[in-house]
């Protein structure tokens, strides 16, 4: 988990569709079939819309999961065409390019505002005090979330994310169901709020469209926590442990500002948030000469397709100029990130905000991965600095 990037090499090279007997996955490793299978309607994040458990040889989920996943297959992440093309096209209005530049000036802001006490106090633990405040507060600005509720979210996240990884511990689902719940109510109750005494906020709107069921109302708020703050967390505190790592490039971002956009996608490519993305075979498919049924599951690793040098120049150098980049990390298809235009912003002013603001950024402390696989992140980053 903390050093995968050898072991994808060797799968790449050797087998580059090969089974996973302890999670039962299909594991495909190099970035054209990662892409490829990313936009292959044969394949779908979910399967119930064409087939029930049973029929598709899957055990039910346990009973007192139903209301984690009652709240997750409403969103749109979770679920395939027409719901999902529905919820997308309602919830893309709050997400078009001058909405989310218009956001810019308020993300610079929070971003200077955390990083100026950040720096004052002589540093701390640069994830905590600065990558998770930042695009948790946007989000929670943009869906009306009240100033007294806000530390509520990050855990509720968390909790819920939990559920994602490869084979959650039973505290771990027990967990993610409370989450999933308390959030799902906290929300319900907002939105009749926000029904009588509607503001300028996302629910305010999500709450004002007859054909939004409560049930989608709370999945898609959610989710948009959930996606909007997990991956630019991790990409923040990632990038920077990339950056002390690779002094030389992190000295062409100090001297040169321009190379923040592409600064941006290269630490998002180099050392990947989120590793892998799952889909199910709707019907049976053929990846480089094996044979998948459908009811398999492949794991797609994202991680690994971000390596691949078949695509990428130098693939594991970390070049913060770099310009031929198609990563992979905000994903391919119809289920490619809505919020990519948001979690780029939130970085670039982000890790500018640092780099302008603080004259020196040291490490303190090696830092330690967290253990999940799937969300990959640190622990912390304790880091000292000075203005």
């Amino acid at each position: 988990m903390a050093h995968p990037y050898r072991v994808y090499d060797e799968l790449r090279r050797e087998s580059p569709v090969s089974y996973f007997e302890p999670t039962d996955q299909w594991l495909i490793s190099r970035h054209a079939d990662v892409n490829a299978l990313l936009r292959d309607r044969r394949l779908g994040r979910s399967y119930l819309h064409v087939a029930t458990h049973e029929e598709f040889g899957r055990p039910p989920e346990p009973e007192f999961q139903e209301p984690f996943w009652r709240v997750i297959r409403a969103g749109m992440l979770d679920v395939e065409p027409p719901v999902h093309t529905r919820l997308r096209r309602l919830v893309s209005k709050a997400f078009t390019p001058r909405m989310v530049e218009s956001l810019r000036p308020r993300v610079r802001a929070i971003a200077a505002g955390l990083v100026d006490a950040f720096v004052e106090k002589g540093g701390g633990d640069l994830i905590a005090e600065v990558a998770e405040p930042l695009p948790v507060t946007v989000i929670a600005e943009m869906l009306g979330i009240p100033d007294q509720d806000r530390h509520l979210l990050r855990p509720w996240s968390a909790e819920i994310c939990g559920m994602y990884e490869l084979n959650p511990t039973l505290e771990a689902q027990h967990t993610a169901v409370r989450a999933a719940s308390e959030f799902a109510g906290y929300l319900k109750t907002l939105a009749t709020e926000r029904r009588r005494t509607p503001g300028e906020d996302l629910i305010s709107a999500l709450a004002g469209i007859p054909e939004l069921t409560d049930d989608e109302l709370v999945g898609t708020c959610v989710l948009l926590l959930n996606a909007g703050h997990e991956a630019t967390v991790n990409v923040t505190g990632n990038g920077w442990w990339a950056l002390f790592r690779n002094p030389s490039e992190l000295a062409r971002l100090r001297e040169d500002r321009s190379l923040l956009p592409t600064a941006v996608e290269e630490l998002m490519r180099w050392d990947t948030p989120l590793q892998m993305f799952e889909r199910w075979v709707l019907e049976d498919i053929e990846v480089h000469g094996v044979e998948i049924p459908r009811g398999s599951e492949v794991a797609l690793l994202f991680g690994s397709a971000n390596r691949d040098p078949a695509v990428f120049e130098e693939p594991d150098r970390l070049d913060v100029g770099r310009v031929d980049n198609p990563h992979i990390s905000f994903g391919a298809g119809i289920h490619f990130c809505l919020g990519a235009p948001l979690a780029r912003i939130e970085l670039i002013e982000s890790f500018g905000a640092l780099l302008d603001r603080a004259d020196t950024l040291e490490l303190r402390h090696t830092p330690a991965w967290k253990p999940g696989y799937i969300i990959r992140g640190l622990e912390s980053l304790d880091v000292s600095a000075a203005g």
